[in-house]
């Protein structure tokens, strides 16, 4: 045993990993047939071109995208001039959104909490640009986001 850790514990972190795994579970079902998917993805401009924003309390906009529609919504992130609480902010905004999944290169734990009870599966861009990590997304080429950190808290 780790010191400092205790056995129940390692049953939290247990079942922590198995919702997520039965989660993404239940979405590849969704794509494998071919059900409508909505996506959301941290982008620093109004573009499936494109960065992706590496801060996702701290993005300018999020792009919501519709598999079956091809249809792009974006959203402009008023909560990156809030003093406190972005990523909570910029995970309701994602909850309100009905989106899905959520693509991003990290995620904070209070924000990660609350995407993860609206069932949305966090998953790790592995590209620069919006349209190239949607379309590795489709291929199932990212992985389920496994590294959630503590958050920015007041690291402005």
């Amino acid at each position: 045993m780790v010191h400092g850790s205790s056995e129940l514990d390692k049953f939290v972190v247990e079942d922590v990993v198995t919702a997520q795994y039965k989660k993404a579970v239940k979405l590849k079902r969704n794509i494998t047939k071919g059900s409508n998917m909505r996506i959301a993805i941290a982008v620093q401009e109004q573009s499936m071109e494109s960065l992706i924003c590496p801060s996702f309390g701290r993005s300018p906009y999020f792009l919501i995208y519709d598999t079956n529609t091809h249809m792009k919504t974006y959203l402009v992130n008023n909560s990156k001039y809030s003093q406190s609480g972005k990523g909570i902010k910029a995970a309701q905004m994602i909850v309100d959104e009905n989106a899905d999944t959520l693509l991003v290169q990290r995620c904070g734990r209070n924000a990660s909490n609350i995407l993860e009870k609206a069932n949305i599966i966090i998953y790790k861009t592995r590209h620069n640009l919006a349209l190239v990590n949607i379309e590795a997304f489709k291929n199932k080429k990212l992985f389920v986001l496994d590294i959630i950190h503590e958050g920015f808290h007041k690291h402005d």
